[in-house]
């Protein structure tokens, strides 16, 4: 099927982090140990859930969900980035950029819902502990997983559809190391206001809507957590959600910026910058943020190896 109007550009070319070729053997080291460090790490997590039956919870089902979708968020982009590296061409077919595009935004709005579900768990398990075990079904775990994933991949049509029009007849170099949507419009002859206005509003609504569920999630924990008497109390109830938070910040932080935005002529080098952080930075320091500050992954942790 042909795609949109595009005038004899049925390949890109992406830019990737241009300089000496030094720079580019340092960058391929870079993201192939976070590569495979990320995919080692979630596997690792999954596995021990797996497991281990004291981890066969509503959380750790959740953090399953969340380490899978970290492993396709960084294949999704990281291994063309390494081949670009390599291979300094960087060349990337039509189709590839589209299943690209559409494959990295959707699994990024699935982790703001997933990271949402989350928080409204903890929410659960810290502020109404005597009514979690019968609100929080496998059941309704179930469907809050689910409903995240078909609504991070819902999201990004719209989007998509509107690029699927436009006609590309400019430069083929996207100023990226992967088929980001900004970098890509700014190619295309056509009127791109209403791609622009479209990727900012479904941004926006999903950046809004799961930041809500997970402030107001976490302002009834903090509301609780300072009532519980002893310092023992309040320490062992923020350790159940000091790791999840500390994702939601790095999370939320790197991808505002990213995606809170009017205008896609600008600053595309340093939305690159940031870019790194959360497809490839991130996705690392998951596995080891829940696993040196989660006790029960820890002590899972420590009986596998003790295993061997």
């Amino acid at each position: 099927m042909a795609w949109g109007r595009s005038q004899n550009l049925s390949t890109f070319i992406l830019l990737g982090f241009p300089g000496p070729r030094g720079l580019q053997t340092w960058l391929f080291l870079f993201f192939l140990v976070a590569y495979v460090l990320t995919v080692a790490g979630n596997l690792a997590i999954i596995s021990l859930v797996g497991a281990h039956r004291r981890l066969q919870t509503p959380m750790y089902f959740f953090l399953c969900n969340l380490s899978f979708l970290e492993i396709w968020f960084t294949t999704a982009c990281v291994p063309k980035a390494l081949a670009t590296f390599a291979s300094h061409s960087g060349a990337i077919s039509l189709a590839g950029c589209t299943a690209q595009m559409y494959f990295v935004f959707s699994l990024g709005c699935t982790e703001y819902f997933l990271l949402a579900a989350m928080a409204y768990d903890r929410y659960l398990a810290i502020c109404l502990p005597l009514r979690y075990g019968s609100t929080m079904t496998p059941g309704l775990s179930a469907r809050l997983a689910l409903g995240s994933w078909l609504c991070g991949f819902s999201a990004i049509t719209v989007p998509a559809a509107l690029i699927a029009r436009l006609s590309f007849c400019r430069s083929h170099v996207i100023n990226h190391f992967f088929c980001d949507i900004a970098p890509w419009i700014v190619l295309s002859c056509s009127d791109t206001r209403g791609v622009e206005l479209a990727a900012f509003g479904i941004a926006f609504c999903v950046i809004l809507g799961s930041c809500f569920v997970t402030l107001l999630s976490y302002a009834y924990i903090v509301a609780t957590i300072i009532r519980i008497p002893s310092a023992r109390g309040r320490h062992r109830a923020f350790s159940t959600c000091s790791s999840h938070l500390i994702v939601v910040l790095i999370w939320y932080g790197s991808t505002i910026f990213l995606h809170v935005r009017t205008s896609v002529e600008s600053s595309l080098d340093l939305t690159k910058a940031v870019t790194v952080l959360n497809t490839v930075v991130t996705p690392v320091l998951n596995p080891f943020i829940y696993t040196l500050r989660n006790k029960d992954v820890r002590e899972a942790l420590q009986r596998s190896v003790q295993r061997k």
